[in-house]
Parts: C-alpha cells; structure tokens; sequence
C-alpha cells in the first residue's frame, strides 16, 4: 500500500513540473500516510479492546457457589398423624477458601423451616433456633444430625411419610441457594420423644 502511494506522490510531481500554471490538487506525502495508518491502528486497537471486556467478564459471572457447597446424604424421619413438626438432616461441606452460613431454608411441605440445635441441659434436652444461621468454615464439613444441628420442618399440614421425597432450598450467605430433597427414611429405634424436649426458646 505504501509503494502504491508512493507511486502516485512521484507521478503527481512529474505532472506539476511539466504542467505550468496549472493548479494541482494537494499531493498525499508518506508522512501523513504513516500518520492516518497508525490512527487508524490505535482506533482499531481501541474498538477490539472496549468489545472484549463486557465478554470477560461475563466469562466470570458464570463461576457459581454451587461448586464449592457440597450437600451429602438429607434426610428426614416418618411423623405420627397429628405430629405438627418434623426434622431434617444433612451434611453440608465448604469446598471453598472462605466461611459460609446456612441463614435460613424453606419448603413447600411445611408452613416454616427453621435451623435449630439440640442440647442437654441438667438431664433435660433443649431444643433451639441458632441464631444468625449456622456457619460451615471453609474446608469443613457440619452435620446435621440426632441430637445436634437439625432442621425443623414446622406446621406440617400432612404427616411425612416413608419414602417420600421433601423438597427444600437452602439460603446460603456467602454461596448460591441450592434446592435438595430431604428422603423420608425408615425410623431407626425409638422415635423422639418431644415431651422431654424444653421447647421454651422456640420463636414460631
């Protein structure tokens, strides 16, 4: 392209030395050729630039927390007829580099969820909500089992029952909620019994 150009520079000069009193148009010199070339450069280099960005980081919003929360075996246990309130169990692991806390839970099969602990207290076993949800450190893993850390499934409208499947979602501050199904398992010994539990601290 620049040979070209020069071609034309040398060609118009020739034309204006045998060419007198007459006005030529305005000769194009390789200066202002290199000139508009590296505009031109820089102006493309800038409209490829301002494309990629909003394409990276997109790329970036797709890395979700489901990858680093890990939920192992839920599950729940079969209610008496007329039993209002249930339980779920689970164990959730931190696969990432910083804390997370379960806040909260919700389900179609209960009229509220709420994340309780279970403790004994001078031969009593108390039960109670946590407060400020249930923090999981990062690289552990936290149980939800008996006598411990549980979900409480409230104001049940129907007894759960064996084999059934209870959908829950899991409100994480810190990864993505995640939605799991609690399986209704088989009891295993005697059921609890609720009366011995101190139920003084329960909000509902």
């Amino acid at each position: 392209m620049v040979a070209g150009l020069l071609f034309r520079v040398l060609a118009n000069r020739r034309v204006g030395d045998n060419t007198k009193g007459l006005q030529m148009p305005e000769t194009i010199t390789v200066r202002d050729t290199m000139n508009r070339f590296n505009k031109l450069t820089s102006a493309l280099l800038l409209a490829c630039a301002t494309l990629a960005t909003p394409v990276l980081a997109a790329d970036h919003g797709n890395h979700h927390g489901h990858s680093k929360v890990q939920i192992d075996n839920p599950w729940s246990r079969p209610t008496p007829p007329g039993t209002p309130m249930g339980v779920g169990y689970l164990a959730i692991t931190n696969n990432g580099e910083q804390a997370i806390t379960l806040v909260a839970a919700q389900s179609p099969r209960a009229g509220h969820v709420s994340i309780h602990e279970t403790s004994m207290h001078e031969g009593v076993m108390r039960m109670q909500p946590v407060k400020g949800g249930l923090a999981i450190p990062a690289g552990e893993t936290v149980q939800l089992k008996p006598r411990s850390y549980h979900l409480m499934l409230e104001q049940l409208p129907q007894p759960l029952v064996e084999g059934e499947k209870i959908p829950v979602r899991l409100d994480f501050d810190g990864a993505d909620d995640m939605d799991i199904e609690l399986v209704v398992q088989p009891l295993d010994g005697m059921p609890v019994d609720h009366s011995k539990m101190d139920h003084s601290k329960m909000k509902h």
